[in-house]
């Protein structure tokens, strides 16, 4: 029998844990934003659509999109800035992150990013990028590099399987500096975009 002390370790551990994590499908919005910060890192912005359908109670199709502003560190966001375009697939993993900042209004404001562990392109070259299907950038500790062998050759987010993939894992290495802007995205006009 376990003693009310050990039960009561085993509930506060089960209790205190926690789990920041995100995954989406969607579209760009428009191309990858790169630029550099002032320490000299890379980061790309990718504006991404999801889109639920539904149908409601009378029987109409029902739909509503969600923009997300994904923040990519590091080489890997320098891939995606070159290889993905505006209206191309794609798969992020990665984290929540809320930001302060100040408008020029002076006004204190939060914005609400996914900063990117993984990103995967998939689909063909709809609007730009390789004609291959699936895919993102090989590198981190996966082996390979863009069109690589190892582990990266694969196309799955994080199982290395799937054909003819490219995929990328950042390190903590690779994003130092956690200075983030840009906008939403998904495969519409750029007069969708609500910021």
């Amino acid at each position: 029998m376990v003693a009310s002390s050990e039960r009561q370790i085993c509930v506060e551990v089960i209790v205190s844990a926690s789990l920041n994590k995100v995954m989406i499908i969607g579209n760009l919005g428009r191309d990858p934003e790169l630029r550099t910060t002032e320490g000299g890192q890379s980061v790309a912005t990718l504006n991404v659509a999801t889109t639920d359908t539904w149908v409601d109670k009378s029987g109409n199709k029902q739909e509503r999109t969600e923009w997300h502003r994904v923040v990519v560190w590091g080489r890997q966001g320098e891939n995606a800035a070159k290889y993905l375009k505006k209206g191309r697939s794609v798969y992020v993993e990665g984290r929540i992150q809320t930001r302060e900042y100040t408008d020029k209004e002076g006004v204190k404001k939060y914005a609400t990013d996914v900063v990117a562990d993984t990103v995967q392109f998939l689909g063909g070259a709809a609007g730009g990028g390789d004609s291959e299907g699936g895919g993102g950038y090989g590198g981190g500790n996966r082996g390979g590099g863009y069109g690589g062998g190892g582990a990266a050759g694969g196309g799955g987010a994080r199982s290395g399987g799937g054909g003819g993939g490219r995929t990328n894992t950042q390190t903590e290495d690779d994003a130092p500096a956690r200075d983030q802007g840009g906008a939403g995205g998904g495969n519409f006009n750029d007069d969708d975009i609500p910021f």
